[in-house]
């Protein structure tokens, strides 16, 4: 049975110290997707959105969010990332739907993981994108997020053997 660490002797929520832990070399990457109609597809292909480019400023924002995930997560750690990469696909789907795939890979070196960081970054990517198409469509939709691989630390890695996509 796994033991929960985020609660103290008296059963309340804690940081957890690390201290002691091995610093390792650490990767986490994550994946979102946002769903937009065909019109939402095409203006994002032709930068035709006032807003600006949607998949730089989506890369921005998600770079950003890696960054300040500890402001956001209550128990996670500030980190000193090493590394935050985006890059971005289309999937077309059935009924002139499109997906946006989202890819995000953080890296540092550092006595805990980075799989927070990645997620957060994902789910802001997605967030930009929806806050910025929204006027076209408001039917968008974003997800699922999930985590599809780490290295490093004292539990290993971790590979996704299957894409939750059907979620």
């Amino acid at each position: 049975m796994t033991e929960f660490t985020h609660f103290n002797e008296e059963g309340r929520a804690r940081m957890v110290d690390i201290s002691e832990k091995e610093t390792s070399h650490r990767t986490a990457v994550a994946v979102s997707g946002v769903t937009v109609s065909e019109e939402v597809f095409l203006k994002i292909k032709e930068n035709g959105f006032k807003k600006g480019d949607v998949l730089a400023v989506a890369q921005i924002a998600g770079i950003m969010a890696a960054k300040k995930t500890s402001d956001w997560i209550p128990m996670c750690h500030p980190l000193s990332l090493t590394g935050v990469d985006l890059s971005f696909s289309w999937h077309e789907l059935a009924d002139s739907m499109f997906k946006l795939n989202i890819k995000v890979e953080v890296k540092t070196k550092g006595s805990t993981g980075v799989e927070m960081e990645a997620l957060t970054a994902a789910s802001a990517a997605a967030l930009t994108v929806y806050d910025m198409c929204k006027a076209a469509d408001k039917g968008m939709v974003i997800g699922p997020t999930y985590l599809q691989s780490k290295t490093g630390g004292k539990n290993g890695d971790f590979l996704r053997s299957s894409s939750p996509d059907k979620i």
